[in-house]
């Protein structure tokens, strides 16, 4: 005897097949928060090479700051992998985030590299910050 099983119909529109609203506003927030943050630090950045010493301390607390959102911004996009089913990429783009920043860190006084690291982190926050207002961002996989 065969028995044969019908496929199962798709999601209603608007149904099932969505990232909870709550997590995407979450992580919508939190990279918007990161974004900001590195923006702050690269223009304290620049004044501080413009004047010298004297706003290298902002730049360096501007930097822990964007350390402390980008944990924030790890956890709400893991959150929206894992238990929310939507994309995996943006919770390894957050990762290498917060890993680059942990370089800056580490390349403060190599300017030869601690620039283009800023520059990659950039790139990273970018594409995370187009893929979040996206449409793509609430779809399920």
């Amino acid at each position: 005897m065969h028995e044969t099983t019908a496929p199962a119909a798709p999601p209603a529109q608007g149904q099932a097949a969505r990232v909870p609203a709550g997590l995407l506003y979450g992580l919508r927030v939190v990279v918007i928060a990161h974004a900001a943050a590195l923006l702050v630090a690269a223009s304290l950045a620049g004044q501080s090479v413009a004047s010298g010493e004297a706003l290298t301390e902002a730049h360096v607390m501007a930097g822990l700051v964007v350390h402390l959102v980008g944990l924030a911004q790890i956890v709400f996009a893991v959150l929206v992998w894992r238990p929310g089913h939507g994309a995996g990429w943006p919770a390894l783009a957050s990762t290498a985030l917060f890993l680059a920043g942990m370089a800056q860190h580490v390349t403060w006084s190599a300017l030869g590299a601690h620039l283009p690291n800023g520059v990659v982190m950039f790139g990273l926050i970018t594409a995370v910050l187009i893929w979040v207002w996206s449409p793509r961002a609430a779809r399920r996989k």
